[in-house]
């Protein structure tokens, strides 16, 4: 109707965006000056008529499944940092977990809401200068919290090198992270088991990459180096055996974007970034180009989204269960696509051979058929009981 419902003054801390909803849309909420507000709809009014008092709050995130926040609280002077799990409309403190020596927190939800992984930064020493914190000796951590499990248990992976990226697997329990500097830069790919600290499962080291792109189905991803110092490097990765499937580039590459089945990639160049070579390029999810489309002053391009699936939940449980039958058949036309021959070419090889095959046959058969005529021409004469051949001169 476009009929206001109510407005809100800006004031204390805000990072974008301001107003963060909820998965189902029935609440939002902001932080202020050491509260959090969470207003629900269609009233647009604040939850209980008050907001929630939390002294230091940095910044909070929604889970994308359940009505749950996330939110970290800074350090101050003798009390740690921490990161509090809040369930909402009831307020209930589901899980807290008490952090030191910290700089900075990231907040990152897995699309499934199964785990959560808290990016802390991490400091050795600390100085103030002229009101302003300088910190050394940095370091990380991934604080990862297990959403499905009895109390929420969390499981720490630490790391002395500087992160590039983070990014969760949608569908799945891998997380991966591009970590190092320049020429140095390596991206490790973590699996989270239950009642087990999480594993590294794979190690790529010297990568030309800034940026990770997981398909929306999970298991494939993409290695990307956006920006003047990526140089538009890709690389193709099948999760599953750590297959690189294709290394490839696209210059000045700007994007990447994954249509909504997970098996195409768009890669572009907009105008927002450079004036020149701007357009986009379509992929297969292994790597292959499938179209090159040049456009001047192209700015930016997004897929359709995929609509609801017309399965019930009960027959997407038994597809997955019996999916290892097919996996087989699978594998093996991913070869075959994988091969350098195509598999035009390997079906024309297939039709060449069969061809020449009934061609040698047909001719065995005439050389079997016409032996007693080449040898009456001969004017020879076979020993049937020895097989041997004769021959009147």
């Amino acid at each position: 109707t476009g009929q206001e419902k109510r407005s809100f003054n800006p004031e204390g801390p805000s990072s974008w965006p301001i107003f963060r909803w909820s998965h189902d849309d029935k609440y939002f909420g902001r932080v202020g000056n050491d509260v959090l507000s969470i207003y629900e709809t269609p009233s647009f009014g604040l939850l209980e008529k008050k907001s929630i008092k939390i002294g230091g709050i940095r910044d909070f995130s929604w889970s994308p499944t359940d009505n749950v926040v996330a939110y970290w609280v800074a350090e101050d002077k003798d009390v740690p940092a921490s990161v509090t799990l809040l369930e909402i409309p009831n307020r209930n403190e589901i899980r807290k977990k008490n952090l030191f020596n910290v700089a900075d927190c990231k907040i990152h939800w897995q699309k499934s809401g199964d785990y959560l992984c808290v990016k802390v930064d991490r400091y050795s020493k600390v100085r103030k200068e002229k009101n302003e914190t300088k910190y050394s000796g940095m370091y990380c951590n991934f604080e990862i919290f297990h959403m499905r499990e009895k109390q929420i248990p969390v499981d720490s992976v630490e790391s002395k090198e500087p992160i590039q990226a983070f990014a969760w697997e949608p569908v799945g329990s891998k997380f991966a992270v591009i970590h190092g500097e320049s020429p140095n830069i390596n991206v490790s790919f973590y699996e989270v088991r239950v009642g087990q600290a999480p594993i590294l499962l794979k190690k790529f080291e010297k990568r030309a990459c800034n940026h990770l792109f997981w398909s929306p189905g999970g298991q494939f991803i993409v290695l990307a180096g956006l920006g003047s110092n990526g140089g538009g490097s890709l690389e193709f990765v099948d999760t599953h055996e750590f297959l690189v499937m294709n290394t490839t580039d696209h210059f000045q590459m700007s994007d990447v974007e994954w249509d909504p089945t997970g098996r195409y990639v768009t890669t572009a160049v907009s105008y927002w970034k450079t004036k020149v070579d701007t357009g986009y390029w379509i992929w297969s999810f292994q790597g292959k180009i499938l179209k090159r489309i040049n456009l001047e002053k192209f700015a930016q391009l997004l897929w359709r989204p995929r609509s609801s699936t017309l399965l019930s939940e009960e027959k997407q449980k038994e597809i997955k269960k019996n999916l290892k039958k097919y996996y087989p058949q699978f594998e093996s036309k991913d070869r075959m696509r994988q091969s350098k021959a195509s598999k035009e070419l390997i079906e024309k090889r297939a039709a060449l051979m069969k061809e020449f095959n009934e061609y040698r046959s047909k001719r065995i058969k005439e050389y079997n058929e016409n032996k007693q005529r080449r040898l009456q021409l001969r004017n020879s004469k076979l020993s049937v009981e020895s097989g041997t051949l004769s021959a009147k001169i």
